[in-house]
């Protein structure tokens, strides 16, 4: 039911789009979010956004960096991610949430997408 994409290979400093498709509900009044695992490492925030844009909020490893935005006309979320490091590096996943701010912890969210993997070079 959430899909993302746009992940791939860019060197630091780059910058890449992720989009995150969603089909068969629609999530217009959910909080959505994006989540990312890097290897061996635990699942964790990136950015959230709630159904109208007004409530968002942000990692602080990626603030001034990333930016969450929704398209609810076209049930779609996107995270423009531009001074890319290599730590960014991981496998990206959006999520959905029943909750009317924004929120950042992975419980509370309760559909998952299959990730997009964005590497970045050195």
């Amino acid at each position: 039911q959430l899909q993302a994409s746009g992940g791939g290979l860019v060197q630091a400093g780059g910058s890449l789009r992720l989009s995150c498709a969603a089909s068969g509900r629609t999530f217009t009044s959910y909080v959505m979010g994006w989540f990312r695992q890097a290897p061996g490492k635990e699942r964790e925030f990136v950015a959230a956004i709630s159904w109208n844009g007004g409530s968002i909020r942000y990692a602080d490893s990626v603030k001034g960096r990333f930016t969450i935005s929704r398209d609810n006309a076209k049930n779609m979320v996107y995270l423009q991610m531009n001074s890319l490091k290599p730590e960014d590096t991981a496998v990206y996943y959006c999520a959905a949430a029943r909750r009317i701010v924004a929120v950042t912890t992975s419980y509370e969210y309760d559909y998952w997408g299959q990730g997009t993997q964005v590497t970045v070079s050195s």
